[in-house]
């Protein structure tokens, strides 16, 4: 029996959503430093969490028992304008955040699949189980990197599957991708799906509704009782 859906809560605006999320988030963090003495989150790329970065890097914490982590990566140089790790340093790290420790996914190896295991030796020493996972929803029903048709797709949602990196292929160009599976997703206390715009409110419902996780793969994430996850929207 799976999970019915976590209910959104929306929000008017982008910038009303971005500064309650990044105060919950702040909250968070600094809960897991006074109790653990370090935090980790994972967050990925794209334009939707852009005005989130700009509002999270500003929050008062010390970041410097902080971990940030991408939950996917393109196969480009850091440098590159598609390169999520660049979106992270450029935007998230700056301000108060500028002292939290990175640990990109990008490595030396020339495909995602023979990269992906020196990928996840770097960042398995984070925390974790990870404080909060920030993801988003492509309009193919992609989450992180795992994508409908990838040739690795039934590997990285496999619920039985150690903690790891897989290579996966977008179906658009940059195509190679490196992602953390389902089971590395799954290794946290919080996950958040963050949306915005009315186009992707409408595919968090089309995955709300029946069908495999194979075709969107976000249901996974969904339907999983492990971890508590919230939805947030805004328009």
């Amino acid at each position: 029996m799976m999970n019915a859906e976590p209910p959104a809560t929306r929000y008017p605006d982008v910038d009303g959503l971005s500064r309650e999320l990044a105060r919950q988030v702040a909250a968070e963090l600094s809960a897991a430093v006074a109790s653990r003495g370090e935090a980790a989150l994972v967050v990925s790329g794209g334009r939707s969490p852009i005005k989130f970065f700009e509002q999270l890097r500003a929050q008062p914490l010390d970041w410097s028992r902080v971990r940030i982590l991408p939950a996917d990566e393109r196969w480009v140089d850091p440098s590159n304008q598609a390169s999520n790790e660049r979106l992270i340093r450029d935007v998230l790290l700056k301000d108060a955040a500028a002292s939290a420790r990175f640990t990109g996914l990008k490595n030396d190896a020339p495909t995602p699949d023979l990269g992906a295991a020196p990928a996840w030796q770097a960042v398995a020493d984070a925390p974790r189980p990870f404080d909060v996972v920030v993801l988003g929803i492509g309009d193919d029903g992609h989450t992180a990197s795992l994508f409908p048709g990838s040739p690795n797709l039934a590997a990285a949602l496999d619920p039985r599957a150690a903690a790891a990196c897989v290579g996966m292929i977008s179906p658009t160009a940059p195509q190679a991708r490196l992602s953390l599976n389902l089971a590395a997703l799954l290794d946290s206390r919080r996950i958040v799906i963050l949306i915005t715009g009315e186009s992707k409110w409408l595919t968090y419902s089309a995955a709300c509704g029946p069908g495999a996780e194979a075709q969107m793969p976000v249901r996974a994430v969904l339907r999983q009782r492990r971890v508590p996850v919230d939805v947030v929207w805004s328009p």
